[in-house]
């Protein structure tokens, strides 16, 4: 019987941890902030930044959401963040991604201090994190390994196929696999002959962006499949019906990697707290 990998159950256990960390360094009314900033009216990232106000705020975080219009310049942003930078009771800052289309996003996201940068966005974070060096990883990425490791399941010596190169998801998915001695395939959409490369794999990613465009038969029976999609309809990338029976570990779609994302955001926001001291 395939292990569910509960994101959700584990993301409730971390959340418990933080909130007695927590107590341990805010001072009256001085609680540690993570400030979120939103640019535009995406309801999807909308409801992305509630759901993260709402977690601070279980484990006594003071959530900041900062609300930018749709016509917001890249300067106007980059001033929104050194604000933020500047500022000696926010402790982690988060850029909803994506934002629109004529702001520099890379530029943006490598504005904010490494030391803030608990969403693991930067340039500088991701080649530390890649180097093993002390960073904050990538949010998503961070929390899957969290959820694999939690459940005991191998890693070193495993083939993982991760499908997808997204700078937040799919290439630092790949490194973290990698530090943890797993032998790491990436594919993408130029990928030849990609159906029997994920036949291959002890552990897929799904982090395409695509509902269900990994389908079940591209999947051997006794992998390991980590699906960190999430559309309309509460399906993910992977055609995990399909699978769910004969894998020997699956993250569901919802309750899987979306909630250990926000438990890794929210942690690595206590950690620049305790280190800011």
């Amino acid at each position: 019987m395939a292990i569910l990998l509960d994101g959700k159950a584990l993301a409730r256990k971390i959340e418990i941890d933080l909130a007695d960390r927590v107590l341990r360094i805010a001072g009256p009314n001085h609680e540690p902030v993570l400030a979120t900033i939103l640019v535009g009216s995406d309801p999807a990232s909308a409801t992305y930044v509630k759901m993260k106000g709402m977690a601070c705020r279980r484990v006594g975080l003071e959530p900041r959401p900062v609300f930018l219009p749709e016509d917001t310049t890249t300067a106007r942003l980059l001033a929104e963040i050194d604000a933020l930078n500047a500022d000696p009771r926010v402790h982690g800052i988060l850029l909803q991604h994506p934002v629109p289309a004529h702001i520099d996003e890379r530029a943006c996201f490598d504005r904010i201090d490494p030391a803030k940068d608990v969403d693991g966005v930067t340039s500088l974070g991701f080649g530390r994190m890649a180097f093993q060096l002390p960073a904050f990883g990538s949010a998503t990425p961070t929390g899957i390994m969290t959820l694999l490791r939690e459940y005991n399941i191998p890693i070193e010596g495993r083939h993982a196929v991760v499908i997808g190169r997204s700078p937040i998801l799919g290439k630092p998915m790949a490194a973290m696999l990698l530090n943890a001695n797993a032998t790491v395939t990436i594919c993408h959409s130029k990928t030849g002959n990609l159906p029997d490369l994920v036949r291959r794999a002890d552990i897929v990613v799904g982090a395409v962006g695509k509902p269900r465009f990994v389908r079940g038969d591209w999947i051997r029976s006794g992998a390991v499949v980590v699906d960190a999609g999430s559309h309309p309809g509460g399906v993910g990338d992977v055609d995990l019906d399909a699978v769910a029976d004969r894998v020997s570990a699956y993250t569901p779609v919802p309750g899987g990697v979306g909630p250990m994302t926000i438990a890794s955001l929210i942690a690595q926001t206590v950690s620049a707290a305790e280190a800011a001291g």
